[in-house]
């Protein structure tokens, strides 16, 4: 493909290709590196408050704290990372929590020039 980016199906949204590598850091969060060389890094804390399942985007919009919540584990932890696809990866959690798959697009973006904006 060219580019870092195609037209998903139905050509309405562009899917970034996948990382290049992955690093996963259960106590830390994960590092991308992309096809270009460009390397992103996430905390676990900004991948979990900022978790893309329904339920958390639900939460946020309605203005409840993603995490931590009273009842949440500290500290926080990834257990589990899972490819999904060639389409992203999705992140079990010490909190019980597993729905959220981080497509590579979402990534990519967040890891863009104008990433602390879009995270």
């Amino acid at each position: 493909m060219d580019g870092a980016a195609h037209t998903g199906e139905g050509g309405a949204d562009p899917v970034a290709e996948p990382p290049a590598s992955i690093d996963v850091d259960r106590e830390r969060g994960l590092v991308l590196t992309w096809a270009d060389g460009v390397e992103s890094s996430f905390g676990l804390e900004e991948l979990r408050v900022n978790c893309p399942c329904a339920g958390c985007r639900r939460d946020r919009t309605e203005g409840r704290t993603v995490w931590p919540r009273p009842t949440s584990p500290r500290p926080l932890r990834m257990l589990d990372a899972r490819l999904v696809g060639g389409w992203g990866i999705g992140l079990s959690w010490n909190d019980g929590h597993s729905t959220g798959i981080y497509s590579w697009t979402t990534l990519r973006v967040w890891a863009g020039p104008d990433a602390p904006a879009t995270r």
